[in-house]
């Protein structure tokens, strides 16, 4: 019996304005919501089977929170890592809708003498993006560093929040029709043309990179 199945993990794709998302849960709480070409590339035999059924208040809260009309989730989880990152994802879960940190701070809330870069691959390994908001954590100037889901879907995550990083000013995130026009589908090896056709070569977005201080 594999490690999916002895958990009763099951999965579901959601389609969104972010693009397919793939939501994982155990029983009734969530433990994985993952970008298509998500990096860190999770380990898809944890995703169980399919099931569509059961996944209805996380598609309609996740819905309500990208059209901009719900700050918070109500959805059970169940987070699985070591007690670092576990502690690390505490402190992300209690950054305010529409307000940054950065992997200095969360460093520092976390004990003296705890490098940022530490803090940076943990925040890496979150597995409930949007959820556990990891793209509330910029870096020390106010900068967009990497993103699972790359840094266009992190703006817009911000922007949807009107949250403003210190630093420079966010650019705007570009069209998304265009750039999910570029990835893959649904986590298939499949490239899909560039909208409205013609060839164009896929960008690849920037993995998570681990954060100055």
């Amino acid at each position: 019996m594999t490690e999916a199945a002895a958990s009763g993990a099951v999965h579901t794709v959601l389609a969104t304005s972010l693009g397919e998302l793939i939501v994982v849960r155990e029983e009734k709480a969530l433990t994985g919501l993952y970008f298509p070409r998500h990096w860190p590339r999770p380990d898809r035999t944890a995703f169980g089977r399919r099931a569509d059924d059961g996944f209805e208040d996380a598609a309609r809260q996740l819905g309500e929170y990208l059209a901009g009309d719900r700050r918070r989730f109500e959805l059970p989880v169940k987070i699985k890592g070591t007690g670092f990152d576990r502690r690390v994802w505490e402190l992300i879960a209690d950054v305010p809708y529409g307000q940054t940190t950065t992997y200095g701070d969360l460093a520092r809330d976390l004990s003296p003498g705890t490098d940022p870069r530490d803090v940076g691959a943990a925040v890496g390994r979150n597995p409930l993006c949007i959820v556990i908001p990891c793209h509330r954590v910029v870096g020390s100037t106010g900068k967009l560093t990497g993103y699972a889901g790359g840094l266009y879907r992190k703006r817009t995550l911000l922007e949807i929040e009107h949250a403003e990083p210190g630093g420079p000013a966010m650019r705007p995130a570009p069209d998304l029709g265009h750039r999910l026009a570029l990835e893959e589908s649904a986590f298939g090896r499949t490239r899909r043309r560039p909208a409205g056709g013609g060839s164009r070569r896929v960008v690849e977005d920037e993995p998570e990179r681990v954060p100055p201080a």
